[in-house]
């Protein structure tokens, strides 16, 4: 194969990777908890696995806490693991006014400045004095596929919800990458709906880098 037919060929397989579907994780209100607050929370209980994410490492956990806030409560809010360093609650703007809560616009671990929420488990409560986040959608990726998609980390870009009947474009999607993710577009649940992507066919495609 001489050169230039190889690079022709190089240059259609990856036009074609860039135009695959990446997988969309829709966010549902859920907690993380650090080892401190976990331990308060659920005294003498193991933290338990209920389901694997898509991301490695990370999963649904069995438990489940109450969100508290001035004007109302969220109930069976999902724990996901594994324990963090600091706790953080992450909801959607709907979330954020049933509890009453000015929850701003934030990536995940980014707390300064957040508000706070009392959280109740069957075995006791918490008053977090901060972590209260609505979370910046966002794209993991690993390096590989950043090389492929001709993105860096911390870059925003533009994706696509296709696959529905409400195709939408979300801008300012950060960009995340790191060699322990793998692709997936995450959204919150006032996203989803916006775009329908309750339909089992939805997925993402990344419309252009910003």
């Amino acid at each position: 194969m001489d050169k230039q037919l190889l690079e022709t060929t190089v240059s259609k397989v990856l036009d074609e990777m860039r135009e695959r579907p990446i997988p969309l994780g829709v966010s549902s209100r859920h907690i993380h908890l650090s080892a401190k607050d976990y331990a308060r929370l659920f005294p003498g209980q193991p933290i338990s696995e209920k389901k694997a994410l898509l991301q490695p490492g990370q999963y649904a956990a069995d438990q489940t806490v109450t969100l508290a806030g001035p004007k109302g409560e969220l109930n069976n809010v999902r724990l996901l693991g594994p324990l963090r360093n600091v706790s953080q609650v992450e909801i959607s703007r709907t979330d954020a006014r049933t509890l009453g809560i000015a929850a701003p616009l934030r990536m995940s671990g980014n707390l300064s400045g957040t508000p706070g929420v009392r959280l109740i488990s069957p075995y006791g409560e918490l008053d977090l004095t901060s972590g209260v986040i609505v979370a910046q959608r966002h794209l993991h990726m690993s390096p590989l596929d950043a090389l492929i998609l001709r993105v860096a980390h911390g870059d925003s870009v533009s994706v696509a919800i296709e696959g529905g009947e409400r195709r939408l474009v979300f801008d300012n999607v950060a960009v995340r990458v790191s060699p322990d993710m793998r692709l997936e577009m995450h959204i919150d649940t006032d996203e989803a709906n916006a775009a329908g992507a309750d339909s089992p066919q939805a997925f993402a495609t990344l419309v252009t880098p910003r």
